[in-house]
C-alpha cells in the first residue's frame, strides 16, 4: 500500500490568481507558477514514467528566445501529454492532454484571445487534481 508523502503539494492553483498576479508582477508570477508546475509534475509522475520535465525557468529564460518560441511549444505539448498519462494512471476523471493544448492554447488564441486562458484554467485544474491525489496516495 502506498503511503502519503511527507511534503504536501499545493492544490490551490487557479486562473484568476495566475492572471492577476502575473499582470501586476509583469509576468514573473506566471514563470514561477509554471516552474512550480514542472517541479510538481516531476514529483508526481517520475516514479510512474521515469521521465523528467525540463524546468520552465530554463524554457522561459533561455530556450524560448534562442529557439524563437519553438521550445515552449514543445515543452507545453510534452507537459500536457505527461499530465494526461498521469491522470489515466491515477484514474482521475478529468480530461486534459495535448488536444487541449493545441485546441485551446494555439487555435483558441484566434478566438478573441481567450483560448490560452481556458488552457491555463484546465492546466491548473489538472495539476490541482494530481496534487490532491498525490497528497493522499503518494
Amino acid at each position: 500500500m502506498e503511503t502519503a508523502p511527507i511534503i504536501k503539494l499545493r492544490t490551490n492553483r487557479g486562473l484568476l490568481k495566475f492572471f492577476f498576479l502575473s499582470l501586476i508582477t509583469f509576468g514573473i508570477y506566471g514563470i514561477i507558477c509554471l516552474g512550480n508546475v514542472s517541479r510538481d509534475i516531476n514529483t508526481i509522475a517520475t516514479k510512474h514514467d521515469g521521465k523528467t520535465t525540463m524546468s520552465f525557468y530554463l524554457v522561459a529564460l533561455i530556450f524560448s528566445w534562442l529557439s524563437l518560441g519553438i521550445v515552449p511549444l514543445i515543452w507545453f505539448h510534452n507537459l500536457s501529454s505527461r499530465i494526461e498519462r498521469e491522470l489515466l494512471v491515477r484514474n482521475l476523471p478529468y480530461q486534459f492532454g495535448t488536444g487541449i493544448f493545441w485546441g485551446w492554447n494555439i487555435l483558441g488564441s484566434l478566438l478573441f484571445g481567450i483560448g490560452p486562458f481556458v488552457y491555463i484554467h484546465k492546466l491548473m485544474h489538472a495539476m490541482n487534481a494530481l496534487a490532491a491525489d498525490y497528497n493522499i496516495k503518494g
